[in-house]
C-alpha cells in the first residue's frame, strides 16, 4: 500500500504549517506543538528575512485553559535559532509525556 502523500512541509518528520506571521510545528494531535511568531523582518535584497521571533511551546489539550496551554516561551534573533530551540523542546516534552 501506498503512503499517502502529506499535504505540509515537514521537518525532522513533523509538520510544518505557516499562517501569516504565524508558524506551527508539529502534530496537533500530539500533546504539545511549538508555536513560531514573526515579530520583526529586515529586508535584505528582495528578500525578507526574520530578525526577532517569538518561539513558544505550547500544549494542545483542549481542557486546559489558554494560560495553563504556555510551557515555554522565549525570544530569538531569527528563524533558524527560533526553529532549532523549538524542535528540541518539542522533542523533550512529546518524550516525557510518554
Amino acid at each position: 500500500m501506498a503512503k499517502a502523500k502529506s499535504e505540509f512541509l515537514m521537518y525532522k518528520g513533523k509538520p510544518f504549517v505557516r499562517c501569516g506571521n504565524t508558524l506551527y510545528y508539529g502534530d496537533m494531535n500530539d500533546k504539545f506543538v511549538v508555536m513560531l511568531q514573526i515579530q520583526d523582518k529586515e529586508k535584505i535584497d528582495d528578500l525578507e528575512v526574520a530578525t526577532k521571533v517569538t518561539v513558544q511551546l505550547i500544549s494542545t489539550d483542549p481542557d486546559a485553559r489558554p494560560r495553563d496551554r504556555l510551557i515555554k516561551r522565549s525570544e530569538k534573533g531569527g528563524l533558524y535559532e527560533a526553529i532549532d530551540i523549538g524542535s528540541i523542546w518539542l522533542e523533550r516534552a512529546l518524550e516525557e509525556a510518554n
